[in-house]
């Protein structure tokens, strides 16, 4: 028979509660997310070739998805704010699909995963993409938003098929 897995963030009551996690160790951390923008052919060019009013996309989504990461507990209730060591943003064009995908990679050394930072990361790369090019180009889809892997802490890693 299955074991049901408790929330953390309820008491016992049902109330939402920031999980304790002063009593866990320190360890090294790290997590993985990904996701996709989709758009017009001629919107990927125009990105490509640095021809939005609003400047270089690809650049200002990677700083966007910077800032993301390190704002995460603003944005996420009951997410512990973290030293955050590393924040690294890939984005790919993929000009077959007229998309661009985004990878996150976030590192800490702490006592709680950065999943979330690193999902909060990709999302605000992709919705920064939407953001300068939404003048040319209002169908664009947002997708594919996932964690790919994580490694440390007490449920050990994680890899996405």
């Amino acid at each position: 028979m299955a074991t049901k897995k408790k929330l953390t963030h309820l008491d016992d009551k049902g109330a939402a509660r920031m999980v304790d996690v002063s009593e866990k160790p320190v360890t090294s951390r790290s997590a993985t997310a990904e996701g996709r923008i989709t758009m017009k052919a001629a919107t990927l060019k125009l990105i490509l070739d640095d021809g939005l009013k609003k400047g270089n996309a690809l650049e200002v989504a990677r700083l966007a998805g910077i800032m993301a990461a390190k704002k995460t507990s603003d944005l996420i209730p009951l997410c512990h704010p973290l030293a955050i060591s590393k924040v690294e943003l890939e984005l790919r064009p993929d000009r077959k699909a007229n998309a661009v995908d985004v990878e996150a990679t976030v590192k800490v050394s702490g006592q709680t995963g950065v999943e979330m930072e690193a999902l909060t990361a990709v999302s605000v790369a992709c919705l920064t993409l939407y953001d300068m090019a939404k003048a040319v180009d209002r169908g664009m889809t947002i997708g594919d938003i996932r964690l790919t892997r994580k490694s440390g802490g007490k449920s050990g890693d994680y890899e996405a098929n």
